[in-house]
């Protein structure tokens, strides 16, 4: 079981901290840095100093890290032409030395589109599907020949497809809820397939669902990486994980029922419970980026038992 390190800065976090949380990430021993694509706080929080944007945050973790893994989870498809996120994508793998690994999603935070002034189409899901086609049809096309694409919303007309990421396919995930298209599109185009803070019962169902979807595509579902997203708060005891719960705004028996909370072999028994559903890799979601001893607890009492 992979352990990765989820962050959503839109709640507020500078690059600063990013840095000294994906430090921590890669000192401790876990395999990756992801971090939300959002530039606006959600419910209470004030959101200060204000938003980073994911792919330049994620251009300088590149050059300051050296062996995590980083990434988008996910990049909203609202944000960027298609064309140009290939462009930032491929750019930040290379600086990397081949570390990047892409989450696209349609987008879906309206409010954020209008405080900023993105334009947020009443179709997305179509529009996400010609950007996953252009953005992997320009990293795949061979050095020296040129990407052609005609589609409803985007038209590329003879890209040199240029630069080329340093790997040969960065990894693409794609994830959700939905119950048909959002597992016909991971069949299609996903290395990997992300299911966000659901439960293990739901979990096993969507997995099912991409199964089903790969196999209709001619695919080998084993292909593919299923993986969860999980908010995260442990503790040592009972009342380490319910102050660790108040600094989030949550409450501890909430967390232990709708995510990875509790004692350390509490965490590591619920993780079993997703990993029998096919989960081979969780996405940790923490929200405290201050406290630092709560990354070394998870490495130490719950990654540990896990390799």
């Amino acid at each position: 079981m992979d352990l990765r390190i989820f962050t959503e800065p839109q709640q507020g976090a500078d690059y600063d901290t990013l840095l000294t949380v994906a430090k921590a990430t890669e000192d401790l021993g876990f395999d990756a840095f992801f971090r939300s694509d959002h530039y606006l706080s959600m419910g209470s929080a004030d959101g200060l100093p204000g938003p980073t944007d994911a792919w330049i945050t994620l251009a300088g973790l590149a050059r300051e890290t050296s062996r995590i893994r980083l990434g988008t989870l996910m990049t909203a498809g609202t944000f960027r032409l298609p064309g140009v996120l290939a462009i930032q994508v491929a750019q930040v793998d290379q600086m990397s030395g081949g570390r990047i690994e892409l989450g696209l999603g349609a987008g879906w935070f309206e409010e954020e589109h209008r405080a900023y002034g993105i334009p947020f189409p009443k179709e997305k899901f179509a529009r996400l599907e010609e950007q996953l086609a252009i953005v992997t049809g320009l990293w795949s096309t061979e050095t020296g020949k040129r990407f052609t694409y005609e589609g409803t919303h985007y038209q590329l007309t003879d890209s040199p497809a240029l630069p080329k990421p340093v790997q040969p396919r960065i990894p693409v995930l794609i994830g959700g809820h939905g119950a048909v298209r959002t597992p016909r599109l991971a069949a299609r185009y996903a290395d990997e397939f992300n299911l966000p803070f659901a439960s293990v019962e739901d979990t096993e169902r969507q997995f099912g669902r991409v199964r089903d979807a790969a196999r209709e595509a001619g695919r080998d579902p084993g292909d593919l990486v299923y993986s969860n997203a999980l908010v995260v708060c442990v503790g040592k005891d009972d009342a380490e994980v319910a102050r660790r719960a108040a600094a989030i705004g949550r409450e501890a028996d909430e967390l232990r029922a709708n995510g990875l909370a509790g004692s350390p072999a509490e965490v590591v028994d619920k993780i079993g419970r997703y990993a029998a559903t096919g989960a081979s890799r969780i996405y940790l979601q923490v929200l405290d980026l201050d406290d630092l001893d709560h990354l070394e607890l998870i490495s130490s009492q719950v990654q540990s038992q896990l390799s």
